[in-house]
């Protein structure tokens, strides 16, 4: 479970295809062989720790899933390690289960040297997205600003343009969409509710 905080921006050293190495400094320093690392909020299991560098092994479903496909070497990536039962949750629940890939079809500045982002969203992850509400992008916890038809419009201020691979977000990006926890589990307990529901008027005679 992660808080969608990025700790670490990495850089991509190696992506061939199935196997992703990052170099890194922070996010080494307690990620052994087996433990779990957000990787533009991706969550995947470290093959391999040489103490700069991390090692990761990718899957055809993570691939498929994923925007880490189009990384190449010199790409950055956001990087988070896992919550711990003694750290804050700053930002919301997050899972590091990508729902969709979303891209980025607008960055305009504010006022405040920050920027809003506009986001094209999956049409079958619209309905988990509420004004207000949380989303992450690439690993990073971000609140909605405005919500449309089609997408989002998020407001990023200048810290988070500085510390994550949002503050280089061009038009055309692919970014990685995970939706809130809470309104899946609320959907798939209110269907199989009304699923009860039904089964139970469908067996009232007549």
């Amino acid at each position: 479970m992660f808080t969608g905080i990025v700790e670490e921006r990495g850089e991509v050293r190696r992506l061939d295809p199935y196997r992703l190495e990052i170099g890194c400094r922070t996010v080494t320093s307690d990620s052994p062989v087996g433990a779990s690392v957000a990787v533009n909020g991706v969550c995947l299991t470290v093959v391999a720790n040489e103490g700069s560098l991390l090692a990761f092994d990718l899957s055809e479903e993570t691939l498929a899933r994923t925007s880490l496909r189009r990384l190449s070497v010199g790409h950055p990536v956001n990087l988070e390690r896992p919550l711990t039962l003694r750290d804050r949750l700053g930002g919301h629940l997050v899972q590091g289960h990508v729902d969709g890939v979303g891209e980025v079809v607008g960055v305009d500045p504010d006022a405040a040297d920050g920027v809003r982002l506009r986001l094209r969203v999956p049409a079958e992850l619209m309905g988990y997205v509420v004004a207000k509400g949380s989303i992450t992008v690439d690993g990073v916890s971000l609140t909605v600003a405005e919500l449309h038809d089609d997408g989002v419009t998020l407001a990023l201020i200048p810290h988070t343009l500085d510390v994550t691979t949002l503050g280089t977000a061009a038009t055309g990006d692919p970014v990685n969409l995970e939706m809130d926890v809470i309104a899946k589990y609320v959907e798939r307990l209110l269907a199989a509710h009304l699923d009860r529901e039904a089964d139970r008027a469908g067996g009232i005679p007549g």
